[in-house]
């Protein structure tokens, strides 16, 4: 979308830590699609400053129009947000019903005018749509003045459902701890629905809110609560197993490493008519760097090849819907995660085996690298 960054985020002045790599990923998607989105939000640091009372960080445009947002456990969250499609979806048939019914018995020329533009833009989410919407709640008052009988009904249930011509954009959205961890039963089961949503992984590859706990996230090597000697096995290759349905939207991107690759996944996530879901790298506090440079730091992860970049899109023709974007790593693996704090702290908890660890991260990550690279023939 040009000029994406000149349009208005939705999500502003969090009390996130300053340096947060998770905000600006929460940040560009309210400006893409802020305007209809539902945002179900799994409990973590997103849903800390995304929502702690009385003060939320999502905002509204001077219409009134901003993104709806709600917060559920680590166990449900998948399934809150699956439940928030199955809603809108069922609104929008209802809606459909009640107006192809009206428009047979009969309302006033306003009403009737403005029902048939909503209906001839019923798949667009465009803000053409979203102004077909709104005259049909300028007009729709005045029709129910003058109905009565079955039509006085069909107008009133217009009106309640009048905000459903256009379609929500759903988000479903939590850290690694819940996406890999504890809400990895529910993530599973909806993206194996099939149905239209969209899951925004903050990926700090820890459990941050509750304190740095390992999670199903951590990379060999790491130190992390209940991984004080380092983290003796593999990151679990999640996008990998997403992959493997076939008809999920699968992206790994990196915010600061690759703006243009970052939201191009995200609107063809979003554009996805199915399930997607997008792992994005967010350097944290607990990682032990220095967050004014978070940014930089992602970039690093990427040119380092500690994190790949690519796009699964079941949409595209076959033999083209995997592209791995990401270059050839062009800095040392073992420098990068030497620059980190998380990493470096091996050497006070487990000194011996340090150096091996490191040495074992980095052949875990070639090799997860090179799956990606060469993926592209068999998907």
């Amino acid at each position: 979308m040009k000029g994406a960054q000149f349009r208005q985020p939705l999500f502003e002045f969090s009390g996130a830590c300053a340096g947060c790599g998770e905000t600006p990923y929460i940040k560009l998607v309210t400006q893409l699609y802020g305007e209809r989105m539902m945002v179900a939000n799994a409990t973590g640091c997103s849903s800390i400053y995304g929502g702690t009372f009385p003060t939320s960080p999502y905002c509204q445009r001077p219409d009134g129009r901003g993104p709806t947002w709600g917060n559920s456990l680590f166990e449900d969250n998948a399934e809150y947000g699956f439940g928030m499609r199955l809603a809108a979806d069922s609104n929008r048939v209802l809606l459909e019903a009640k107006v192809k019914r009206l428009l047979e018995l009969g309302t006033t020329p306003e009403l009737t005018e403005a029902l048939n533009a909503s209906l001839a833009l019923w798949k667009d989410t465009s803000e053409e749509a979203i102004a077909a919407q709104n005259q049909v709640a300028k007009v729709i008052d005045d029709a129910v003045e003058g109905a009565s009988g079955e039509a006085l009904e069909l107008v009133k249930k217009i009106r309640e459902l009048k905000d459903y011509f256009v379609d929500k954009s759903i988000w479903i959205i939590g850290g690694d701890g819940w996406a890999y961890d504890i809400g990895f039963g529910g993530v599973d089961h909806v993206i194996a629905s099939g149905r239209n949503v969209n899951i925004l992984v903050l990926d700090t590859e820890v459990y941050s809110n509750t304190g740095g706990q390992a999670s199903k996230a951590t990379p060999i090597g790491s130190v992390a609560k209940f991984a004080e000697a380092g983290k003796p096995l593999g990151k679990k290759n999640m996008g990998l197993m997403c992959m493997s349905y076939g008809y999920v939207y699968v992206a790994s991107i990196s915010l600061g490493a690759n703006r243009n690759h970052a939201q191009k996944a995200l609107m063809e996530a979003e554009a996805y008519d199915g399930p997607s879901i997008v792992f994005c790298y967010a350097p944290c506090i607990n990682h032990g760097i220095d967050m004014r440079y978070s940014q930089v730091q992602m970039k690093k992860a990427v040119e380092s090849g500690y994190w790949p970049l690519y796009r699964y899109n079941p949409a595209s023709e076959e033999g083209k819907r995997f592209s791995f974007d990401a270059r050839e790593p062009k800095s040392d693996y073992i420098e990068f995660i030497k620059s980190e704090r998380r990493y470096t702290s091996l050497y006070n908890t487990n000194p011996e085996n340090a150096e091996d660890l490191f040495k074992k991260s980095a052949e875990d990550a070639k090799r997860r690298w090179n799956i990606f690279k060469n993926i592209g023939e068999l998907m």
